[in-house]
């Protein structure tokens, strides 16, 4: 999930692969994840160079097809606490509330716009850790929403596949228009 708002895009010519930010239109951002069914220094490593692009890029939380792998991967952070990092493997919505709120969103893979985007209040998710540790937690608030962002990641899902058509419509011109003008 992205926090800046601005048309930063990075340099990836200099980049390992897995460093290189997916952006719209990548089709590896529509398909959906494999289950990790290893956990090895491969799983921490690709988890390591996560949090690097997410912080590089100044965003809350970002998913394995991110950066172009299809596992079943997402880190975030408390923006309201920094040193506060989660890594979840497999993650899923166990139990979510009826009570919903229709908040901007931002996404890395969509850079540059914000959306109006209805999610859950809050959510249960069951996950595992780097070592496959089952875990459950409990999320309320702007932490619900970034974890649910992520997991629609890993279900081949983006933010505009969340909103009305009337946003879609908006968010695809302004996308279309920046393309049109970055290549004359």
């Amino acid at each position: 999930m992205g926090k800046k708002k601005g048309n930063h895009l990075p340099d990836s010519s200099r980049q390992a692969p897995l460093e290189n930010l997916r952006t719209f239109g990548d089709p590896v951002l529509k398909q959906v994840t494999g289950p990790v069914t290893v956990f090895d220094s491969r799983l921490e490593k690709l988890a390591r160079v996560m949090f690097a692009v997410m912080e590089r890029e100044e965003g809350v939380g970002l998913a394995a097809p991110q950066v172009g792998t299809l596992t079943r991967l997402m880190v975030w952070r408390d923006p309201e606490n920094e040193d506060e990092r989660h890594v979840y493997v497999n993650p899923h919505i166990v139990a979510q509330s009826e009570t919903c709120c229709t908040e901007s969103e931002g996404c890395l893979s969509v850079p540059g716009t914000m959306m109006e985007v209805t999610r859950a209040e809050e959510v249960d998710v069951e996950a595992q850790d780097l070592t496959g540790a089952v875990f459950q937690v409990h999320l309320a608030g702007l932490l619900a929403r970034i974890v649910q962002h992520e997991i629609d990641h890993l279900d081949g899902r983006l933010i505009v596949d969340r909103t009305s058509p009337e946003e879609r419509r908006r968010v695809l011109k302004e996308l279309r228009e920046r393309t049109l003008a970055g290549s004359s």
